[in-house]
């Protein structure tokens, strides 16, 4: 199977807000865990946190996370500039499906953005949003993640 993200970028930073207000999204949903916080460090960057203050007030926004831990997805959401659910499921669009539901936003007026192919991007497409994979916001992952990580990326189509 391959994957085709709408979009595949270095990392969050590089996300073109402008570009997707002109194309009608007025959603975007990001996954948790190395897209907009370093893996299990409950901890935003600074950098990030003023990154997100540049375009809040212009979409809605949520972090939606795979993350199963209650206390992890509580700890988050109280430092997070937006609402964070947890225990998604992704690939299955379905946690996505209702929050989207919930604020009134079609599928197409909605954008995932995630580090994985095969569980944010897919959930994104079976979704029928647009999707942007980027890569992890930490440049100093572990061997094995990095291992792992390139290895779901051959099921990119350029």
């Amino acid at each position: 199977m391959f994957i085709k993200p709408d979009y595949n970028l270095k990392n969050v930073y590089e996300i073109n807000f402008e570009e997707l207000k002109s194309q009608g999204i007025k959603c975007i949903m990001f996954d948790l865990d190395s897209t907009v916080m370093v893996s299990k460090s409950a901890a935003f960057l600074p950098k990030t946190l003023e990154w997100f203050s540049t375009f809040i007030n212009d979409f809605e926004v949520a972090i939606i996370s795979n993350n199963f831990s209650k206390e992890y997805i509580e700890n988050a959401s109280r430092i997070a500039p937006c609402r964070v659910i947890g225990a998604a499921r992704k690939p299955n669009p379905e946690v996505m499906r209702a929050y989207l539901d919930e604020i009134g936003i079609e599928p197409s007026q909605a954008v995932m953005v995630g580090d994985r192919p095969l569980t944010d991007i897919l959930a994104g497409k079976r979704l029928g949003c647009k999707t942007i994979l980027v890569g992890s916001i930490n440049p100093n992952e572990n061997l094995p993640t990095r291992f792992v990580r390139a290895l779901e990326r051959s099921t990119i189509r350029k």
